[in-house]
């Protein structure tokens, strides 16, 4: 692990749709006192329009090159969170400076887990009109192992709280020395 000051204070998390990236960096972010940036929310926001509408007019390969922009742009900051889409590691450039410029948090669940998530999510552009069983675990089997090569480390999303896994990834940090003991503390 590459160790600079812009490494020490910025945390990406990374991992499938519905594994609670964006509720657990919001938490975590406000607890270290870091900014928090949702990559596919900056996305839109700068954009003027949604990744459903992104992905219907300019396809996946368009989507992916704006959200390579963000994830440059962000992971450039000082002192942020933040939480990424979850095919933002199917490209090379995105994993070097996600691993170049933070700690990666690869947050992982179960398939059966993610299907009770997003059983009811409309706006997922990769799981319209098709079986979500099936195109889940695809996208499990082909992305699990990149999660695993840029990840610093792993914490498992299960039917826990949110809480429990902010609490779980600040004790990770802390034991790593990223974070001091006073930061660790359980709210």
């Amino acid at each position: 692990m590459q160790s600079s000051e812009n490494k020490h204070r910025n945390i990406f998390l990374v991992g499938p749709m519905g594994v609670g990236k964006t509720t657990i960096g919001r938490m975590l972010a406000n607890e270290l006192k870091l900014t928090f940036k949702d990559s596919d929310q900056e996305l839109e926001k700068r954009t003027g329009a949604d990744i459903p509408w992104i992905f219907d007019v300019e396809g996946e390969a368009g989507f992916r090159e704006r959200e390579a922009k963000i994830i440059d742009e962000l992971t450039q900051e000082s002192d942020v969170l933040i939480a990424t889409g979850g095919g933002a590691v199917l490209r090379e450039d995105n994993r070097r400076h996600l691993m170049a410029r933070g700690t990666v948090v690869f947050l992982d669940t179960t398939l059966e887990m993610q299907l009770k998530r997003l059983s009811k999510d409309k706006k997922r552009p990769l799981l319209q009109n098709q079986d979500h069983r099936k195109v889940l675990s695809e996208l499990k089997e082909k992305r699990d192992p990149i999660y695993q090569s840029v990840c610093d480390f792993k914490v498992m999303v299960s039917e826990q709280n949110s809480r429990k896994v902010v609490n779980q990834i600040k004790r990770e940090l802390s034991a790593r020395g990223l974070i001091s003991r006073g930061e660790e503390g359980t709210s």
